[in-house]
């Protein structure tokens, strides 16, 4: 089967989109990766790259009217979120032959074939996947939605674009990084799909959408170098967050903010961080000053990170005995 899967990022998010692309060329085979460059600078570092089964769009070409007017009033992050359904409705439109337009987060990273995913579609137009809270979490749902933009599908038929166009038309109206009168970012609008619309169907493969806001929900274990999912196989994960050092060579999984402690999922963020790294050096062979998608702040390594936490936990045990 041959994928169409779209894509959007700026050059601070370069590294993670080239990550996500080797891991699609390493799990999927047969694909076409459509990416929408948010800035001249990705897609310059980019068409010199040359990468296989890439297709670059620069915003230039993408732009209309509409997303103009929306533009001048979001930030950059803001008109991101904005242009994102409009993507695959894009492809949808001027693709010959396309049949599906899988939307994906630029920081995902694939594990396994999707091919599960679509099969659980079979005759459905849209295709989502749930936040799936830690129970703990489950409040999030309230501000941020029940489900996540992540990983979307959409078939080129008339029940997906009526969806596409609806979204498009609400994301162009009102699309802010704050909660307000029960929306928030591109994201809330998904909340009432599955009633508003036909053929939507709330994808429920337990490999598809694992991320940090739900690690605690699941049995996540690694066993002969393959990593589970309450006994399924890892589609991708959600990289959300995931922080590069001031000087490149440690980073942050933010794991700490939904409760889950970094050193229990070092499996999972070991070949990612691997391939980020190796992003890093493919960009500086045809860019060597590239100096984007680094945090400001100077991260400590893994070593260090645990030594602190152990320091800190004795600590805390010895003024308690002796306070006691």
């Amino acid at each position: 089967m041959h994928y169409d899967f779209c894509t959007l990022f700026d050059r601070n998010y370069l590294f993670r989109g080239l990550a996500l692309h080797e891991s699609l060329e390493r799990h999927v085979h047969d694909f076409t990766l459509y990416i929408l460059c948010m800035d001249d600078t990705v897609h310059h570092v980019l068409q010199r790259m040359q990468l296989a089964q890439v297709e670059l769009i620069a915003l230039a070409d993408f732009e209309d009217d509409e997303l103009l007017r929306a533009k001048a009033t979001r930030s950059h992050v803001e008109y991101c979120w904005t242009c994102t359904p409009s993507l695959p409705l894009y492809l949808l439109d001027r693709v010959p032959g396309i049949t599906t337009a899988t939307y994906l987060d630029a920081d995902l990273y694939f594990f396994a074939d999707p091919a599960p995913v679509f099969t659980e579609m079979e005759s459905s137009s849209v295709g989502m996947v749930g936040h799936r809270y830690s129970h703990d979490l489950e409040y999030l749902a309230e501000d941020y939605g029940i489900y996540n933009v992540e990983f979307m599908v959409f078939r080129n038929d008339e029940r997906a674009r009526d969806c596409l166009v609806w979204w498009r038309e609400r994301c162009n109206e009102w699309c802010y990084g704050r909660v307000e009168d029960g929306k928030y970012g591109d994201q809330k609008y998904l909340d009432v799909w599955p009633e508003r619309f036909e053929g939507v169907v709330v994808l429920e493969t337990k490999g598809a959408g694992l991320a940090p806001w739900n690690l605690r929900r699941y049995n996540v274990t690694r066993t002969h170098g393959r990593i589970g999912v309450n006994g399924q196989p890892l589609i991708f994960f959600h990289y959300h967050s995931f922080t590069i050092g001031s000087d490149g060579r440690n980073y942050r999984p933010c794991l700490w903010v939904y409760g889950a402690e970094g050193r229990e999922y070092r499996f999972l963020f070991r070949p990612y961080w691997a391939a980020v790294k190796r992003a890093m050096r493919r960009t500086r062979l045809v860019a060597p000053g590239y100096a984007y998608g680094f945090s400001s702040e100077r991260i400590p390594s893994p070593a260090r990170r645990f030594a602190g936490r152990v320091r800190r936990r004795v600590g805390r045990l010895v003024r308690s005995s002796e306070a006691g």
